[in-house]
């Protein structure tokens, strides 16, 4: 076995002018055996498993095409480094075509082969020591601006950077995970701390507050109606801002994203709220006081967003827009094949709402189903299962669709989702909502310095219920629990993804304006 452990077979039928190239590779440890055509490396390949292949496409007998056709069925798995002569382009098409790792032109030096046996076995390795190394260099920077940061712009910097970092050093083995982890959970902390100091004030005076969820439509998507754009508004529920950095990754093949600024959900960080809040253009209390017809109570048994459409519908009737608009609400795939089929009738709107609920529902199952929630067991395992939910899903082929017209896309979200670790003991009546980030009610019990508490909804533009209606908001990684089967509560709900409170995850979260990249 070699000093790497890394095992090598090169097929070329002039392997013996290649002498200098295999000892070159020998000395850096690297076991490299040989074979001059394809039958014989087809018949090492069945008895030896090997880490890398390099493969001559010249050679007598069968092929260099014909062997990494029968390669890829022995073992598809094992990357091949196809060498040729030859710079013809179907020869290159039929080999990526088959799944080449790489594609070298002859005549080759040792340090194109070392380069790309690097890329393609080492490339682990050498992503953990790079970010591992970035990250730290990145450390102490993103800890003074946790502690100096003073406005809302500072805190999506931060939010943007620890996640960038989360998702770079995810490519490597794991060795600063829990360093990351203690500094995001610094970082939650020092912005609850902001919002309990800011967010009322921020209702008060629109020239220190972010852009909220009742601004939304009118910054984002009433200015492009009026220089006479269409617009696809497409809302993702409970959506965080680390799964559109996945997902951009994918979208931006198609289309270019013209303005990428996260915005802040309102409290509380619900669907009831918050999204109502986006479509009517209006705070909740706002809401309940102008439309009692289209705000249902936390207490109501009824659909709390029954009305979107409709609330739509008023906000451009305040502004005296005339456009013509739709509203559609995707919960299923049947839903999502109506919205394709009905495409050519809504591209005749000026504007076109659709959401999407599958991601809320993926973090409800979570709570619910025990496959699911082993599926996202943390952070990336709960992106990966976004991914692939998006790969397959309606709103990818929308989004297709919609590339070649005449049309801009807004996709946002309501509000995110936060992974909750410590019970927080609450006690209240019957009528108490069963959101765990967040609690309204009378006579609720609970330790004031343990929670966000409003007493006075109103100063929060919250809707009141009674006499003595409160709301209190879970942060940091809290969840509310009752003291009557407290061990039980706990255990189901601890590790699961909620939303209703104050975190990053929850309040700091995407809204993106692209145009597509025609074909």
């Amino acid at each position: 076995m070699s000093e790497s452990g890394i095992k090598i077979l090169w097929v070329d039928d002039e392997i013996e002018h290649l002498k200098a190239h295999i000892l070159f590779l020998k000395e850096k440890g690297y076991d490299v055996e040989t074979a001059t055509n394809g039958y014989d490396a087809l018949e090492l390949v069945k008895s030896t498993f090997y880490d890398l292949i390099f493969l001559d496409e010249n050679m007598p007998g069968i092929t260099g095409l014909e062997t990494l056709s029968q390669l890829k069925e022995l073992r598809s798995e094992v990357p091949v480094i196809m060498i040729t002569k030859s710079e013809e382009e179907d020869i290159m098409d039929q080999a990526i075509g088959n799944q080449i790792a790489d594609y070298l032109i002859k005549p080759v030096n040792p340090r194109q082969i070392l380069l790309s046996i690097k890329k393609h076995l080492d490339k682990k390795d050498l992503v953990t020591k790079t970010t591992t190394s970035g990250y730290q260099s990145q450390f102490g920077q993103i800890a003074l601006k946790i502690n100096d940061s003073f406005s809302h712009d500072d805190w999506v910097d931060i939010y943007k950077k620890l996640i960038y970092w989360e998702l770079e050093l995810e490519q490597g083995d794991g060795t600063m995970d829990e360093v990351l982890s203690m500094q995001k959970n610094e970082a939650t902390q020092t912005f609850t701390k902001f919002v309990k100091k800011n967010y009322l004030g921020w209702l008060n005076n629109l020239e220190e507050a972010p852009l909220m969820s009742n601004n939304l439509v009118k910054e984002k998507v009433l200015p492009l109606l009026n220089k006479g754009e269409k617009v696809f508004f497409i809302v993702i529920d409970n959506f965080r801002y680390d799964q559109w950095e996945v997902l951009k990754k994918v979208i931006s093949a198609d289309y270019l994203v013209e303005d990428d600024n996260p915005y802040y959900s309102i409290l509380p960080t619900a669907t009831q709220y918050a999204r109502n809040s986006i479509f009517s253009g209006l705070m909740p209390s706002q809401i309940k006081e102008m439309f009692p017809q289209f705000w249902v109570d936390d207490d109501s048994e009824e659909g709390k967003n029954k009305y979107e459409g409709e609330l739509l519908g008023t906000l451009l009737e305040r502004f005296r827009l005339k456009h013509s608009y739709a509203y559609r609400k995707i919960s299923d795939g049947d839903a999502g094949k109506n919205l394709l089929d009905e495409l050519h009738i809504l591209l005749n709107n000026d504007l076109n709402a659709v959401v999407f609920n599958f991601v809320d529902m993926l973090s409800h199952a979570r709570t619910e189903m025990k496959m699911i929630k082993e599926l996202a067991r943390d952070e990336a395992a709960y992106r990966s299962l976004t991914q692939s939910w998006f790969d397959h899903s309606s709103l990818k082929e929308l989004l297709r669709r919609l590339k070649d017209e005449n049309v801009k896309v807004v996709l946002t979200t309501d509000h995110g989702t936060t992974r909750v670790q410590n019970p927080v003991k609450v006690v209240g009546d019957r009528n108490v909502n069963t959101n765990l980030r967040y609690k309204q009610g009378k006579n609720l019990s609970y330790k004031s310095k343990e929670v966000y508490e409003v007493l006075k909804p109103g100063q929060a533009s919250l809707p009141r219920y009674n006499v003595s209606t409160a709301y209190i908001f879970a942060f940091n990684n809290d969840f509310f629990a009752y003291p009557n089967n407290y061990n039980h509560y706990v255990s189901y709900y601890r590790d699961t993804f909620q939303h209703g409170g104050i975190s990053l995850e929850e309040m700091i979260i995407p809204c993106v304006t692209m145009r597509g990249r025609k074909s």
